[in-house]
């Protein structure tokens, strides 16, 4: 069975990066947009990263452009927005497609690993949430309005 760390992604800069890099920590994988009601979730993402990065958490953003338009930039304006705006210090990996024909293939993996609602495995607007156990498995899926703080709960029990 798969595992987040058999894939990797272009990082924002885009230098691939093998996901196994992540083994052995706990990973909340978010698609990010800049121009989203949910945009300010990017403090409460920062802060959780903050505090529990020396625990073992990672948080991953994966920008993405295909609800509303909502992420036009390219990736260095997205970056420098993440940092200048929110402080982002997270990685943040290159602007991607979560839903259809050219999905890449992490977030294949995540959604068919936790199907959402009704067992639907499309994501439905930005900030779309999974929480990866140590061993690499999705543990958990959240929906947009589902707060970073109200993830710690489930974060402090996967660590």
């Amino acid at each position: 069975m798969a595992t987040l760390y058999d894939f990797t992604a272009d990082d924002i800069g885009g230098h691939a990066v093998p996901l196994d890099r992540y083994r052995g920590r706990v990973v909340l994988v978010v698609n990010t947009a800049s121009k989203c009601g949910f945009t300010p979730q990017y403090k409460g993402l920062e802060a959780l990263y903050r505090k529990y990065r020396d625990k073992g958490l990672e948080v991953l953003g994966f920008p993405c452009n295909q609800f509303g338009a909502q992420e036009p930039g390219t990736g260095q304006e997205i970056a420098t927005f993440c940092e200048a705006n929110y402080g982002v210090t997270f990685p943040m990996f290159a602007k991607i497609d979560v839903n259809g024909e050219h999905a890449a293939p992490v977030y294949r993996f995540l959604k068919s690993a936790k199907p959402g609602l009704l067992g639907t495995e499309a994501i439905k607007w930005n900030f779309t949430k999974f929480l990866v156990d140590r061993d690499g498995r999705v543990a958990a899926r959240y929906a947009p309005n589902d707060t970073p703080e109200s993830l710690e709960p489930d974060i402090e029990r996967a660590l």
